[in-house]
């Protein structure tokens, strides 16, 4: 690593060390208390901004304003909250989690989809605590330590040695073979992947992972989703949906297309009910469509 990197990654290590340090409900508070503060005052809010403007065109600028310190807030939380999910349970009150919907989960083969999206990080913590092993996706940080220990702080949550797979052709294979044992994957379908499929998202052409859709095509198995509410500091629930209908054409592709639509379209619906829950600073459409969706 650079001595940069290295800098930084010492100073992550503190940080969630002090987080640590605190109970769940404060260090949420702060997390949150502070990225609130500082977050709107940094240049990626610009994009989250923009993003606010394409999708509600006649939203008012306070209104924008308020919505990307929610965002802020939600970020700061998930972050101080990921040292405490391993202490975490499934409790009816206090910081811990709760589960709506819990008929709709199987013990897999499953694809479970899901968006950056209140406390995301915490779906395979509380689909384990409930008995269930879901495989997430993630994509690396570029700092190694940094990611090392997001990475570690994610297992000790999950309390036993659950796979997770790197974005990118390596880990595509892997999930094709834990698939085919039997495993259920989580897969956060809301951001841009350069090579996906143009399907709208919340009504705006943007390139989509297929992923979801490909899997459960080729496995026949169930596409379920699944967000996380925070209904208090560190208190979380799942929501847990009916599996959508997974077509069968007989043509892939046409399938494929469907399939992935009816996910974004649902992922979307969470979103325009709770806007502030969802990560705004996410460049999730080409700048130039975003733009022009503004100026429409």
């Amino acid at each position: 690593m650079t001595v940069i990197e290295r800098i930084e990654s010492r100073l992550i290590r503190i940080g969630l060390a002090m987080f640590r340090a605190l109970g769940p409900t404060s260090a949420s508070n702060l997390g949150g208390f502070v990225a609130a503060a500082i977050g709107p005052l940094l240049p990626v809010s610009r994009a989250a901004d923009r993003n606010l403007r394409a999708v509600f065109s006649n939203m008012d600028r306070s209104v924008r304003r308020r919505l990307i310190r929610e965002t802020w807030d939600n970020l700061g939380r998930t972050v101080a909250e990921l040292p405490h999910l391993a202490s975490l349970e499934l409790t009816d009150s206090g910081p811990g989690f709760a589960i709506q919907g819990s008929e709709h989960i199987c013990t897999g083969p499953a694809i479970y989809v899901s968006a950056h999206f209140g406390n995301w990080e915490a779906l395979p913590v509380i689909a384990a605590r409930y008995g269930v092993t879901v495989a997430p996706f993630y994509r690396a940080a570029k700092n190694a330590g940094v990611n090392a220990q997001i990475q570690a702080l994610r297992k000790a949550a999950v309390r036993h040695d659950a796979p997770m797979f790197a974005k990118g052709v390596a880990g595509a294979r892997s999930a094709v073979s834990y698939l085919s044992h039997g495993g259920a994957l989580g897969i956060l379908a809301d951001q841009k992947l350069n090579d996906g499929i143009l399907i709208p998202f919340l009504n705006i052409p943007a390139m989509t992972t297929p992923a979801a859709a490909a899997f459960a095509l080729r496995f026949r198995c169930p596409v379920i989703p699944v967000y996380i509410i925070r209904t208090g500091p560190a208190r979380l629930e799942m929501i847990v949906e009916s599996p959508l209908p997974v077509p069968d054409s007989g043509d892939r592709n046409a399938d494929i297309y469907h399939l992935t639509y009816l996910i974004n379209t649902t992922l979307g619906e969470w979103i325009l009910k709770k806007p502030g829950a969802w990560l705004w600073l996410h460049r999730r459409w080409p700048k130039e469509v975003v733009e022009g969706a503004v100026l429409r």
